[in-house]
C-alpha cells in the first residue's frame, strides 16, 4: 500500500505532463544560471544584484530563485496569454518594479502554472480575461514601469508583428486606457524612426497598456557591447536566439 501510495503523484505527475505535451503546452526548461543571467539583463547592470529572480519550472510554473530587496522582480516570459497560442520559442526577459509585480507579473505567473497544468492556449486567454473581467486582476495602482532592455528577446514584434528575434531595448511606462491618440502619437511599425519617440502599445487589453520609450541608437549599442557574454550563451543555447547581422532574425 506504501509503494502504491508513493507511486500515485509520480503517475499523476507523468500524466499532466503527458497531457501537456499533446496539448502542445510543454515547455524546455532554460539552464538556470543562463535563464538568471538573461531574465536580470532585462535592468540596468546597477539595479540588478538587489532584483528578485524567479525562473521557470515548466512542470508547475514560476519558481522564486532569489529574494531581492528593491522591489524589482525579473523573469523570461515564455507564454504570452494573449496571443492564444502556445509556443516554445518566446523569450522575453523582463522586470517589474513593486507595482508591478504585484499585478502584471502576477498575471505573467499565474500563466505559466495554467500552461504547466496543461490549459490549452484560447482557454487561457479566456480565463485571463475573465480574471480582468472580475476584478481578480487589475492594472497598477500607482505610475510605474517595467525595464526591457534585454540586448535580445524573441516574440512577436516590428515590422510585420511576426515571430523575431530582436534587439531591442526600452522601457515600458504603465499606462492602463491610455491611446495614442491620448498622446498624439503616430507610430508605424514597418517605420523605425516612428519608434523613436514614446507611443501606446495595448497588450491584449485595455488594463495592459505601456507607454514605450526605446533606448536611442548609442545607448542600444553600448547594451549590445556588455552583454556580449550573454549572446553568445544563449546562441549557442537555441539558435533560435542568435541575433541576425541587423540586429534581427525571423
Amino acid at each position: 500500500m506504501k509503494r502504491i501510495a508513493f507511486l500515485a503523484p509520480v503517475a499523476a505527475a507523468a500524466f499532466i505532463a503527458a497531457q501537456a505535451c499533446a496539448a502542445g503546452t510543454a515547455l524546455d526548461p532554460m539552464p538556470k544560471d543562463l535563464e538568471a543571467r538573461f531574465a536580470l539583463s532585462a535592468l540596468p547592470a546597477a539595479l540588478r544584484k538587489d532584483a528578485t529572480v524567479y525562473l521557470l519550472d515548466p512542470g508547475k510554473g514560476y519558481v522564486l530563485s532569489r529574494q531581492g530587496t528593491s522591489g524589482l522582480a525579473c523573469l523570461v516570459e515564455r507564454t504570452v496569454w494573449e496571443w492564444a497560442e502556445h509556443r516554445d520559442d518566446v523569450f522575453i526577459p523582463l522586470c517589474y518594479d513593486a507595482a508591478g509585480t504585484a499585478s502584471y507579473l502576477k498575471v505573467i505567473v499565474d500563466t505559466a502554472a495554467m500552461r504547466a497544468q496543461g490549459m490549452d492556449a484560447p482557454a487561457l486567454k479566456t480565463e485571463i480575461e475573465g480574471r480582468y473581467k472580475s476584478g481578480t486582476y487589475a492594472a497598477p495602482k500607482k505610475p510605474g514601469l517595467s525595464y526591457m532592455v534585454a540586448p535580445v528577446m524573441r516574440a512577436l514584434g516590428p515590422p510585420d508583428m511576426k515571430m523575431h528575434t530582436m534587439s531591442m531595448p526600452h522601457l515600458m511606462i504603465y499606462a492602463p486606457g491610455a491611446t495614442n491618440e491620448d498622446i498624439g502619437a503616430k507610430p508605424d511599425l514597418a517605420v523605425a524612426a516612428s519608434l523613436r519617440y514614446p507611443f501606446i502599445d495595448k497588450q491584449g487589453n485595455a488594463e495592459q497598456s505601456y507607454m514605450i520609450q526605446m533606448l536611442g541608437a548609442t545607448e542600444k549599442k553600448q547594451v549590445l557591447a556588455e552583454e556580449q557574454a550573454l549572446l553568445r550563451d544563449l546562441c549557442t543555447y537555441r539558435h533560435v536566439l542568435c541575433l541576425g547581422g541587423k540586429g534581427m532574425q525571423h
